[in-house]
């Protein structure tokens, strides 16, 4: 008995993501769609919008302090961790038997490094791109090749 294909595809980028399935005609139709909360924040939103100051030794010159971090990158990075859990909890759930993550490069990295090995197994393929703007009905032309008829039990 051959198990019936169940291809899940996850476009996301650093504040928006869907989980993409193909239909019987291989259209492809989002189930579900995340997006960030903190995705058009400014800088002062999500943390000090002036960097710290410190004296310089011998003098009296103060000089501004780089933060460590930028809090749009940390929001993204809370965000690709976010959609890994999603994904895993699908996959967890039986909702697909293969996984295709469509994202930037470095957020798919991100997601990447947090699915469990269950979701990982399921893995097929990576596309380092963000496809998060692109219509459902335009996807097909970027993801043909994962893209084919499902499989009859």
């Amino acid at each position: 008995m051959v198990q019936q294909r169940i291809p899940c595809f996850v476009i996301a980028d650093g504040g928006h993501a869907r989980f993409v399935y193909p239909a019987d005609d291989n259209a492809l139709h989002t189930k579900e769609a995340f997006d960030s909360t903190h995705v058009h924040h400014q800088s002062s939103d999500l943390g000090s919008d002036r960097p710290g100051r410190s004296f310089e030794s011998g003098t009296v010159t103060r000089h501004a302090i780089e933060p460590r971090h930028d809090p749009h990158e940390m929001e993204k990075q809370k965000f690709a961790h976010f959609v890994a859990t999603k994904v895993c909890a699908a996959s967890g759930a039986g909702a697909f038997n293969e996984l295709i993550l469509v994202a930037p490069a470095h957020t798919l990295a991100t997601i990447r490094a947090e699915l469990d090995t269950l979701t990982t197994a399921k893995l097929v393929g990576t596309l380092a791109k963000d496809l998060t703007k692109v219509p459902d009905d335009a996807l097909y032309a970027h993801l043909k090749e994962w893209v084919r008829p499902p499989h009859r039990a």
